[in-house]
């Protein structure tokens, strides 16, 4: 099951070729050989549990294995603390910066600095808006926005829902992976609104990801609609469970599909216990590892033709691109999850959901 899941994951991904291969520019264009050291920047450990528990692991990981310099710090949604630590690691030496923006004005002036310093740059998951960064890492958003929005169809059509009324609370509107995703769900409920098989309702943004405002703005919701709210199109597991806490409160988790995003050990919980239908698993492994590869390449003053780019849509400017492949987790599909080694089954199977976990095939 790990094999198959992890080669799923990979179905995206344009091979990067030979790196030994690679015509090298040792200066990266400064006019002296630099050490290579590289610097990497998250963006939060609020959003996602993902950026501190797999991503930094993962990277840091890579790193150690190809025995570069590197330093790994997170911007705890700062954007001047994001913009402050770049200058530090440039000035500290770094060759390479792997980012992974606030938005996309504060990634571009990190991504210009760099340029002007000689250091070459890569968008870590998220792309950068009129950066032009050296290459771009990430999966494909609008897929995953596909398998969101088919998994409520899926979900809903499981209960039989008559025109239900669909909630969507959309991730942050200055990151253009939530503009992705919600271009990716949209295509897949916007024919049912069309159809007038659903009825659309609230389409709210959730300002930095932030689960506490998704919580308040949900509730929200449901106080102006009267609780008339049938399906949640939730952009990621943090907000999914914003959503959840919110249907508890009037009785209604469980009854309502939610979706989510990430894999997250709350989010595949919450798969367990019935109360999220779906969630989107990002091999976040693969991820990290291709963009390490890349970093460590340009370090050595080394590049490479990824196969594929992305259109940068605020200049029309082709991104070299390494995109993966995301893959739809259900109850049933939860222990894959777990065979592939993303969660552990000691985290995810409290004593509360041990029966679930039994139930669901995990071992």
């Amino acid at each position: 099951m790990r094999r198959s899941l992890i080669a799923l994951a990979a179905v995206g991904v344009v091979a990067v070729g030979s790196l030994a291969a690679c015509s090298g520019n040792k200066d990266n264009g400064s006019g002296a050989a630099k050490t290579p050291k590289i610097g990497v920047i998250l963006p939060d450990s609020k959003s996602s549990s993902r950026w501190e528990t797999n991503d930094h692991k993962y990277l840091e990981d890579a790193f150690k294995a190809a025995g570069v310099k590197y330093d790994i710090q997170n911007a705890q949604g700062d954007k001047s603390a994001f913009q402050t630590i770049a200058d530090q690691m440039i000035t500290n030496g770094a060759t390479v910066l792997l980012t992974v923006n606030l938005d996309s004005g504060t990634g571009k002036a990190v991504i210009d600095k760099a340029r002007a310093q000689g250091v070459a740059t890569i968008d870590y998951d998220r792309l950068t808006l009129g950066g032009n960064a050296s290459y771009y890492v990430s999966f494909d958003n609008e897929a995953v926005g596909k398998l969101q929005g088919q998994g409520l169809v899926d979900c809903l059509t499981k209960k039989n829902a008559k025109n239900p009324v669909i909630a969507e609370l959309n991730g942050s509107p200055t990151d253009n992976n939530a503009t992705l995703f919600k271009n990716g769900y949209d295509s897949i409920l916007k024919p049912k609104y069309d159809a007038k098989e659903y009825t659309k309702g609230p389409d709210q943004s959730v300002p930095d990801w932030d689960n506490a405002q998704a919580g308040t703005i949900f509730e929200q919701i449901l106080q102006k609609n009267n609780n008339k709210v049938d399906g949640v199109l939730a952009a990621n597991d943090g907000l999914g469970n914003a959503a959840i806490t919110a249907l508890k409160k009037v009785h209604l988790n469980g009854k309502v599909p939610v979706t989510g995003q990430d894999a997250t050990v709350q989010g595949l919980q919450n798969i367990l216990l019935g109360d999220q239908c779906m969630t989107v698993y990002k091999a976040i492994k693969a991820e990290a590892d291709k963009a390490a590869e890349l970093a460590i390449a340009l370090a050595q003053g080394k590049t490479s033709d990824t196969g594929q780019t992305v259109t940068d849509p605020s200049t029309n400017q082709q991104v070299k691109a390494v995109l993966l492949t995301p893959v739809a987790i259900t109850f049933d599909t939860v222990k894959t999850v777990v065979a592939d080694g993303f969660v552990t089954k000691a985290d995810l199977c409290t004593a509360e959901l041990a029966a679930k976990c039994t139930e669901a095939g995990i071992s």
